[in-house]
């Protein structure tokens, strides 16, 4: 009796741990050899996620890919868990509000090593993913979408992102970060997995479509894009898309992401047109036809100069940060100049600068000291007052700046309390 009951619980957890491994193995084997995952971030999406389940999956079947639909549940109270359950799809939920957090969180949970994302509301067509594929298995890792190119039914994008939106954010987008896409906003849009985490995007909202351009254009990510048609999505409701407030998200994160463009370049015409202003009155008064410009032009020239002294600073320190946490390269132009930069070459140019401000500084005193310290003409002493200003602002902001480069630049280790 012992007897049998010892090799009852002997070959049931023989069983037991035979079962874990082959389910475990399975599930390894499953993950290993899906080719694409179909992603669709959803957020009460019951009138048309089932379409859009059964296109992608008919689409998988037809071109006898090894895939899967994965929604990535952002949080739905209209039973959408259930209609992707019942549909086909896999299912994760996603407790952490947005857009971006449900692509986020999508993508850590595909099986599959390619990924098309898509749009959960019948916008985008699922059954012609094959351009898609075609590109990621040339060994581009980021494919692109073009409505554009591709078609645009009508109504199924309002006229203020179809003329101004969508087309000023591609423009900025290709001339602050030197990209090649002409549709920044698309929603669908193939890439590499491994890839694509390895940029370790956190955007949780809207912006996140322009951070994943962004980031794969600074880590030279190879960038396609493809024609892709857009219709009028199939619910009765607004959309969550917000005109302007998401807008302004893509616009903020373009800016913020570009201290070349938010700082830089902007710092430095400003600065040029004040030196080159102030150097035009040096000697004299500027005439331009019956206009005379005098001593209260030099005084706003010399503030241009300070201010775009200013703004050029920033985007050193924007740069220095931006590199040190991991949101742009290490290595570029700007980086590489900024390695020239030295604490000590910052200081011996501030004190130099500064020098000259005090001496002008002094030599003014001295006119005035001739006056008997009385009332002196503003025209025969600020012009030597304004450009002596100016250039102990500048020495100083100069001298101080190289010390918080310094800082910035400091080496640290975090601790884990």
């Amino acid at each position: 009796m012992t007897k049998n009951k010892n090799d009852y619980i002997l070959s049931t957890i023989l069983e037991i741990n035979w079962e874990g491994i082959d389910n475990s193995q399975m599930e390894k084997n499953e993950k290993t050899e899906l080719e694409l995952t179909i992603l669709m971030p959803c957020l009460n999406e019951a009138e048309t996620l089932e379409v859009c389940i059964k296109k992608a999956l008919k689409s998988l079947e037809e071109n006898k890919i090894k895939g899967e639909v994965l929604v990535a549940d952002n949080g739905s109270t209209d039973g959408s868990q259930d209609i992707a359950t019942k549909a086909g799809a896999r299912l994760i939920h996603v407790p952490k509000k947005g857009y971006g957090s449900a692509l986020i969180e999508g993508t850590k949970k595909a099986y599959g090593k390619y990924i098309i994302m898509g749009d959960a509301d019948d916008s985008y067509d699922f059954s012609n993913i094959m351009p898609y594929i075609d590109k990621l298995r040339e060994g581009y890792e980021l494919v692109m979408g073009n409505r554009f190119k591709g078609g645009i039914e009508k109504g199924a994008m309002p006229w203020s992102h179809k003329y101004i939106g969508t087309p000023v954010i591609s423009f900025l987008g290709r001339l602050f970060y030197k990209s090649k896409i002409g549709d920044f906003n698309c929603g669908m849009r193939g890439y590499n997995k491994e890839s694509i985490l390895n940029l370790d995007l956190k955007c949780t909202g809207m912006e996140y479509a322009s951070e994943m351009i962004v980031q794969a254009n600074l880590n030279g990510i190879k960038i396609t894009e493809i024609p892709t048609t857009l219709k009028k999505d199939g619910r009765s409701r607004p959309p969550h898309l917000k005109s302007f407030s998401d807008g302004w998200r893509h616009l903020k994160f373009l800016l913020l992401y570009s201290p070349k463009w938010l700082f830089l370049i902007p710092g430095m015409i400003l600065m040029l047109i004040g030196l080159i202003g102030s150097i035009a009155f040096v000697f004299d008064d500027l005439h331009i036809s019956s206009v005379v410009l005098g001593i209260h032009s030099r005084l706003y020239l010399g503030g241009m100069t300070i201010v775009g002294l200013q703004m050029i600073i920033f985007s050193l320190f924007a740069k220095v940060y931006a590199v040190n946490s991991g949101m742009h390269p290490r290595e570029d132009k700007i980086t590489n100049f900024l390695k020239k930069i030295t604490l000590e070459k910052g200081l011996i140019a501030g004190f130099i600068l500064s020098i000259i401000g005090i001496a002008l500084t002094i030599y003014a005193i001295v006119i005035w000291k001739n006056a008997q310290w009385g009332n002196l003409n503003p025209l025969d002493v600020m012009p030597i007052t304004i450009p002596a200003v100016c250039l102990i602002i500048i020495g100083v902001q100069m001298i101080f700046a190289s010390f918080f480069l310094g800082i910035l630049n400091i080496e640290y280790k975090k601790t884990n309390n």
